[in-house]
C-alpha cells in the first residue's frame, strides 16, 4: 500500500489517504493537526500537490474543490469560487502577485 503523506510543519509528516485515493484531476481535503486545511491534489501525470485549502479572496475552505488546468507550463487550481488561479508548486496567485498560499512539501511512502 502507497500512501500519501505531507508536511505540515519542518519537522513532521502526517498520513493523508492511500495515494490510490486521489483522482488525478480532482482534488481533497486533509484536517492538519493544527487546525487548518490542506488541499491536496494528483494531476493526470501522477504528481502530487497540496496547497492550503482556504481561498484567501474568500476565506472559505474551498480550494480542494478546485479545477485543475495549466498555465505555460505551471500547474495550478482555480478556485471555485472567484476563479482565481493559484501555481500548485509555488502558491502563488497567478491573477495577483501580491496574493500566495502556503505550499506543502508532499511524498509517497
Amino acid at each position: 500500500m502507497t500512501t500519501l503523506e505531507l508536511s505540515p510543519s519542518d519537522d513532521s509528516w502526517m498520513t493523508v489517504c492511500e495515494e490510490s485515493r486521489l483522482t488525478p484531476g480532482r482534488g481533497m481535503a486533509a484536517l492538519l493537526p493544527d487546525g487548518r486545511q490542506a488541499a491536496v491534489f494528483r494531476d493526470r501525470a501522477g504528481r502530487t500537490y497540496a496547497i492550503d485549502n482556504r481561498d484567501p479572496f474568500t476565506g472559505a475552505q474551498v480550494l480542494s474543490r478546485g479545477l485543475l488546468g495549466s498555465a505555460e507550463g505551471r500547474p495550478f487550481v482555480a478556485s471555485p469560487l472567484l476563479k482565481q488561479r493559484f501555481d500548485l508548486e509555488t502558491g502563488r496567485c497567478l491573477d495577483d502577485d501580491e496574493v500566495t498560499v502556503t505550499v506543502y512539501p508532499v511524498r509517497t511512502v
